[in-house]
Parts: structure tokens; C-alpha cells; sequence
């Protein structure tokens, strides 16, 4: 006899192959990209997805959770599909379209607009590559109606973006005056974390919306901190990576010190990787700096734009911190010599041999 376990489990597993069914029905009969406007999402009748395989029960709620999410880029993509993993449905928006056909194979709907996003959702995610971009997103430009468009009470914006403190308040007060509720939750991670659900969430703001997310931040991140009011999470971010840029830069010009007088590299990261300055970063940068290897998993541009605006915050609170300026500097140069969209540590190029200035990416 199967016990009361046993059948919830088969329930579940039958819900999710049904599932799986219909929307590869959906995909043989209907063009690649599903838009929103051309069709409504898809439910299907007395059958809700489970919060997770492993937990939560069929039925649930929490289940049959509508996510919309602004920004398929580096981060963007694998963090929305993480979601999808764990049984919500996501729709999705990017201002340049087929950056969501990965999301879309996966079962999402697209969206044509911020605002039709914030319409069909009732909590928004949203990562932009920079301040410009957050408000783009949030007010609209010429080309897209923004969030605010449909904006209103009943609706809740999650900005997981790295902007200043003074961009985060002004895009909270532009959703509360619009009688929506908003929670900043810039993210401590890179590439490879938004792809296993690793990320460190440093959140502000609603505090109830916190509590209200906190299962879709899991299924994202391993950790995530309530850090106040809205501003404290930005800065928290700009103070992590001004520190993580300072640190990559002083690793970079060790590594060159190292090289020019002769020692081996792997015999540098073996020194550093067994004692106290022992560095998860540097123990994954190092090789592939020694190797000129520069895949992206955060942008050198991002860290430019990252370390400026730390920077920025100390002028606002008359603090001078002469090291992150001059780490600030380096990244400002391998930008300008082209390693812009280049890994961040792709600043160790400025510490080659002199006269060489064409940057690789192995």
C-alpha cells in the first residue's frame, strides 16, 4: 500500500509531466517566441506547480506565484530560470527582445514593455545594468512605456540592480506615490552564483514585502539580509565591491611583481590560496589572469561604474579613499583600451609587458 507521502509525490510528479506536455504541445503548434499581447499566459485548469519538488506540497499557494522580471543580461537570465525551477511562473521583458528567447524555451512569457510586465504581475524583479537603465525602466522612454505605467496599489516592484542610494530612493518614492510597494535587493554575486542559486540578496525597504519574497530570493540566492531602510542596500553593495575591485587590483599588481622577478604564478596562488589573504576570488581569477582568459562573468564596465559610485558615496560623506581611487583609475584605463565588456579582472592587461597594449580573450 502507498502511504500518504507516497501519493503526494506521484500527485506532484503527474502535475509537472502534464505540464511539461502541454507547454511542448505549445511550442510545436505556436511560434517560438510567445508574446503577451498576442496571447495570454497559459494556466492550466485544477493543476498549481508545487513551490519545490523537494518541499512544499502540491496545491500550495505559493505555487501558482506570477513573477515578472526585467532584464535578461548576465545576471538577469539564469536568475529568472532559477525561478522557473523552483514552479512560478515568470514573465519577462528586455529591451532587446531575443535576449529572452532562453527564458521563453523554458516556459515564459515575454512581455513588449515594462508596463505590460507590471500589468500581468503583481511582483516585479528587476536588473539593470546601471542607474540610467534602472529609470528607463521605471518611467519609460520614447521607445517602451515603463513600470509606472501600471503601477498601483496591489502591485510591488523588486529592484535587484546596483545603483546609487539616491537612485533607489527616488525610484521608491515614484512607486509608493503611485500607491505600490518597493524592496531594493541589490545582489553579492556574479555569473556563475545567478546560475547555481549562490547569490547574497542585500535587501531595504518594505520590510513585509521582504517577508513576502523571501521564497523566490531562495530559490535565487543562499542567503539573503534585511538591512533597513531604502538606501542601506545599495550602499551595502558599493561598499562589497569597492572593496572586491581594491582587492582584484592589489592581486593583479602581485601577480605581476611575482612574474617580474621571476617566480612562478602557480607557486604565487598556491602561497596565497594557503594562508590568511586565502581569496575564493582570487583562487578562481588567478589561473585565467595567468592564462589572459577574460570571459564575463561581471563586466569590467559594471565594476568601473561599481567603484565610482563607492567612491562617489565617501565624497557625500567626506571620507578620502585614496586606495579604491587609484584601483578606480586602473579599471578607467583597461576600459579605455578596450576590455570594457571584458571579465573585470581583465585589469590585470594594464600590468603586461610594455609596448602591448592589444588586449586578449582566450
Amino acid at each position: 500500500t502507498r502511504t500518504t507521502s507516497q501519493t503526494r509525490m506521484i500527485k506532484q510528479l503527474l502535475a509537472v509531466l502534464l505540464l511539461c506536455k502541454c507547454q511542448a504541445d505549445a511550442f510545436t503548434t505556436s511560434p517560438t517566441v510567445r508574446v503577451m499581447s498576442e496571447r495570454a499566459p497559459t494556466r492550466l485548469k485544477g493543476i498549481k506547480m508545487p513551490l519545490r519538488m523537494s518541499g512544499g506540497e502540491a496545491g500550495d499557494p505559493k505555487g501558482g506565484a506570477h513573477f515578472g522580471f526585467l532584464g535578461m543580461g548576465i545576471m538577469g537570465i539564469p536568475m529568472a530560470k532559477n525561478l522557473i525551477k523552483a514552479g512560478y511562473s515568470v514573465t519577462v521583458w528586455n529591451r532587446t527582445p531575443d535576449r529572452c528567447l532562453p527564458l521563453v524555451e523554458c516556459g515564459a512569457l515575454q512581455a513588449s514593455s515594462p508596463a505590460e510586465v507590471v500589468k500581468e504581475c503583481d511582483i516585479t524583479f528587476a536588473m539593470l545594468a546601471d542607474p540610467q537603465a534602472a529609470k528607463d525602466v521605471v518611467y519609460g522612454t520614447s521607445e517602451f512605456q515603463g513600470v509606472l505605467t501600471e503601477m498601483r496599489e496591489g502591485k510591488a516592484y523588486v529592484d535587484v540592480s546596483t545603483v546609487s542610494d539616491d537612485c533607489s530612493k527616488q525610484i521608491a518614492a515614484s512607486i509608493l506615490d503611485k500607491g505600490g510597494r518597493f524592496l531594493e535587493a541589490p545582489v553579492s554575486g556574479s555569473k556563475k552564483p545567478a546560475e547555481d542559486g549562490t547569490l547574497i540578496f542585500l535587501c531595504a525597504g518594505d520590510q513585509s514585502l521582504y517577508k513576502e519574497v523571501t521564497p523566490a530570493l531562495d530559490a535565487m540566492g543562499k542567503k539573503s539580509v534585511f538591512l533597513g531602510e531604502v538606501g542601506a542596500g545599495a550602499k551595502m553593495k558599493l561598499v562589497v565591491n569597492m572593496i572586491m575591485t581594491s582587492m582584484l587590483t592589489a592581486f593583479s599588481e602581485g601577480m605581476a611583481l611575482a612574474s617580474s622577478a621571476g617566480l612562478q604564478i602557480s607557486d604565487l596562488l598556491d602561497v596565497v590560496d594557503s594562508g590568511a589573504i586565502a581569496s575564493p576570488m582570487f583562487k578562481l581569477k588567478g589561473p585565467l589572469m595567468d592564462q589572459g582568459k577574460y570571459d564575463p562573468a561581471f563586466p569590467l564596465k559594471h565594476a568601473r561604474k561599481d567603484i565610482n559610485l563607492a567612491l562617489l558615496l565617501a565624497s557625500q560623506h567626506d571620507l578620502d579613499l585614496p586606495v579604491s581611487a587609484a584601483a578606480s583609475q586602473q579599471y578607467l584605463k583597461a576600459e579605455a583600451k578596450g576590455a570594457a565588456d571584458l571579465d573585470f579582472s581583465a585589469v590585470h592587461q594594464n600590468y603586461q609587458e610594455s609596448g602591448k597594449t592589444e588586449l586578449r580573450n582566450k
